[in-house]
């Protein structure tokens, strides 16, 4: 079984955004996969996803509500088969934690998803609700990708 973590800074927007699109999607998809999120930081430990990020799923039937900010940990670079950042901050935070033997774990979620033409999900926690709109666009298509990649 693929284990996958997905990675924003505060694990209560697109990280978790990405784990209940990508859990639902693998689904539907019959992978048989283990999935998680988590954020670099610890600002949000034990807090759910953000009002807007839940509203904005529920809308396209993802359901956030069961998931619960936490901190990436050490054993998170051992469990995981892929670590997925959402931005370049997270990458190089995730890169510069991780032992150098795990870094070909540790990649951008966007690589997924090249017709994007963007490379990292933008944070949407400062904006208006379209940018969770353009996040679940973007992990949408991101996820699709990581699933032909599995598949493959």
């Amino acid at each position: 079984m693929t284990s996958i973590l997905f990675v924003c800074l505060g694990n209560i927007c697109r990280s978790p955004t990405a784990e209940a699109v990508f859990r639902a999607r693998a689904a539907t998809a019959g992978l048989d996969v283990a999935i998680d999120s988590a954020g670099t930081g610890a600002w949000h430990v034990g807090a759910m996803p953000d009002e807007r990020a839940q509203a904005a799923g529920m809308a396209r039937g993802y359901d956030l509500t069961p998931i619960r900010a936490r901190q990436v940990v050490a054993d998170d670079y051992e469990t995981f088969d892929l670590v997925l950042a959402m931005d370049h901050d997270n990458l190089a935070t995730l890169k510069s934690r991780a032992p150098a033997d795990r870094h070909g774990r540790i990649r951008l979620f966007l690589e997924f998803a090249p017709e994007a033409g963007l490379n990292a999900v933008p944070d949407p926690y400062y904006g208006g609700d379209d940018g969770f709109e353009e996040v679940l666009d973007l992990i949408e298509s991101a996820s699709d990708g990581l699933i032909a990649h599995l598949k493959s």
